[in-house]
């Protein structure tokens, strides 16, 4: 083994584990495992903050709360979206950690992407995510790309639609069942 070779194998060694990803089990109308590659170069405080809840067990259980056809669907109110709370609630809440600073790049919302909800304050992001079905250039530049889904995007189509206002889910809404940080 060239030195060369050795340094970068004991540097890769050396170097904590990054996650590089979360895994969704879906249950509902939609039921099946969703994969996302996260973007730890492009947004490393978001995908922290995404892996810290989904190791401490905080999305298991949390409802898809948010889903307008063809545009996205919407998850990650630990506080309020939890199955079997009040799901007038949902989509108002965040975590216990603090929101987070716009870590805005050139990444472009398309099928598939993972995008921080936020509110207005584009530094207001903390729990919530969202999925996109269809591309969305008008949101690239105004909220944090975090990563991509990689497998699982029927599962993501099967989620079930929003009928109410702004795309509220009636009724009994899809779920994150069980999130995993994977590696």
């Amino acid at each position: 083994m060239s030195m060369l070779k050795f340094a970068a194998a004991f540097a890769v060694m050396a170097s904590p584990a990054l996650a590089t990803g979360i895994q969704i089990e879906v249950e509902g109308e939609a039921n099946g495992i969703i994969t996302i590659d996260l973007f730890e170069d492009v947004a490393p405080k978001h995908v922290e903050q995404i892996t810290a809840l989904a190791a401490e067990g905080q999305y298991d259980g949390v409802v898809f709360h948010r889903v307008i056809d063809g545009f996205m669907a919407q998850t990650g109110d630990v506080k309020f979206g939890k199955l079997g709370e009040d799901m007038r609630m949902a989509g108002r809440g965040g975590s216990d950690r603090p929101d987070l600073p716009a870590e805005f790049s050139d990444k472009s919302f398309d099928r598939g992407v993972i995008g921080m909800a936020r509110s207005q304050n584009p530094n207001s992001a903390n729990s919530q995510f969202f999925i996109m079905f269809a591309p969305a250039p008008h949101l690239n530049g105004q909220y944090t790309v975090v990563g991509h889904v990689t497998e699982g995007m029927d599962i993501v189509d099967a989620i079930k639609l929003g009928k109410g206002q702004n795309g509220a889910v009636i009724g009994q809404p899809d779920l994150m069942k069980k999130v995993t940080v994977t590696e």
